[in-house]
């Protein structure tokens, strides 16, 4: 998601967020990435496919499983990848052009989940239209 922000002092700004799908490091100087990687939960994914297979198979012809168990199920076993996926981090930059009397400048923060970021967006825009820069005190930093 991309905008274009006129700033008070007559910059343009483009306010930018981009999804991450690999959450960074905790600490600059971390050595190695102790994530398994996808493996372990490709794994559990298959295990439960395959016990899902062998309890439909082992039913019995005479049981009737309601409809509203089956799409309660479905939902118990969408939750967390749903919320996963609304949950993962967003890089937010912001970044004006060169103009004969100032500087480039970059802000960039992080921020988490889909609805969140919308908001501060629209947060970081009306601020620069406002003030000509990002708000300090939210969660985009100046960088060099």
């Amino acid at each position: 998601m991309t905008r274009l922000v006129r700033g008070a002092d007559g910059r343009m700004w483009t306010v930018r967020s981009q999804i991450e799908w690999r959450n960074p490091s905790a600490n600059g100087d971390f050595e190695h990435d102790v994530s398994g990687g996808h493996g372990p939960g490709v794994l559990m994914l298959g295990v439960v496919v395959v016990m899902a297979v062998i309890f439909v198979a082992w039913t019995p012809a005479e049981v009737v499983v309601p409809a509203w168990l089956v799409i309660a199920l479905i939902l118990v076993f969408l939750f967390f990848p749903v919320r996963w996926g609304l949950r993962r981090p967003w890089v937010v930059a912001a970044e004006s052009k060169k103009t004969e009397e100032l500087p480039p400048e970059r802000w960039v923060g992080r921020v988490r989940g889909v609805l969140t970021v919308r908001s501060e967006v629209a947060t970081v825009a009306r601020k620069i239209e406002m003030y000509s820069l990002p708000d300090l005190d939210g969660p985009l930093q100046p960088v060099d």
